[in-house]
């Protein structure tokens, strides 16, 4: 017996991964997060599959489910959004596992940061602009720790992903307007992949009025980097054909010196 997190993607059913979507038809039990997993992606269960609804559930009842298909030696589809390495409570999940003795495997998802860049068109990373993508969120309910605030990452100009923060957009403004001018660019995906995806692009300046006047207070990632908009850059050395690697020679273009690294 196995219990097999899956992270089911962004909302489209159709980005659950292969691997995700035979586990979720084979398995006979299926325990999914309601409030956010389509129901499309848990159609896929076999009729006769026992299917629980993790909304309401608190970590005593979700290990129940498990232990008891442990009981019944049978697999558990454990669905939940995204992908299971941001913001999942895998981590609790798995210590209760592991003190039960039960087995447990993880499935990758696509994360809502990464359809968000897909919705927007654009490469978080640009060359000699940013090569660094920061994950996190604003302190709230959930606290962050000290070191860990937004005036701290800001000072590395990466471009910054922030999950769950929708609802403290103009605490996120204010900390950020003391580290980045108020122009820096900021775009917003409420429900990345869903039918009703919406997209807000601003500034500093009135990203949190833009957002209030379109009522967007949950399940919207908040992208803030200079690379947004950005046409300014150098291509990349990847496809420079006067740039060598193990899978290319380079040569001469244009009276251009030829790289003889590898």
């Amino acid at each position: 017996m196995t219990v097999f997190f899956i992270g089911a993607g962004p909302g489209d059913p159709d980005l659950i991964t292969v691997k995700g979507a035979r586990l979720v038809e084979r398995c006979p039990v299926i325990l999914y997060a309601g409030s956010l997993v389509p129901k499309a992606v848990i159609e896929r269960a076999k009729p006769d599959a026992k299917v629980f609804n993790s909304a309401d559930m608190d970590l005593d009842a979700i290990t129940k489910v498990y232990t008891d298909a442990f009981a019944n030696g049978e697999d558990v589809a454990r669905v939940q959004t995204g992908d299971l390495s941001i913001y999942s409570s895998l981590a609790e999940q798995v210590r209760r596992l592991d003190a039960l003795g039960i087995d447990w495997q993880v499935i990758p998802g696509v994360s809502s940061f990464q359809a968000s860049a897909a919705a927007l068109g654009q490469e978080l990373t640009l060359p000699e602009k940013c090569q660094t993508i920061i994950l996190s969120r604003a302190s709230g309910r959930t606290p962050v720790p000290d070191k860990e605030n937004l005036k701290s990452l800001a000072a590395h100009e990466a471009t910054l992903c922030l999950f769950l923060s929708a609802t403290l957009i103009r605490k996120v403004v204010r900390e950020l307007s003391e580290v980045y001018p108020i122009s820096w660019p900021v775009a917003v995906v409420e429900k990345a992949s869903h039918p009703e995806q919406r997209i807000i692009r601003g500034t500093l300046a009135d990203i949190a009025d833009k957002m209030h006047d379109a009522n967007i207070r949950s399940t919207a990632m908040i992208i803030v980097s200079k690379v947004l908009g950005e046409q300014d850059f150098v291509d990349s050395k990847l496809y420079d054909p006067t740039f060598s690697h193990a899978c290319r020679k380079a040569r001469v273009v244009d009276g251009d010196t030829v790289n003889k690294e590898g």
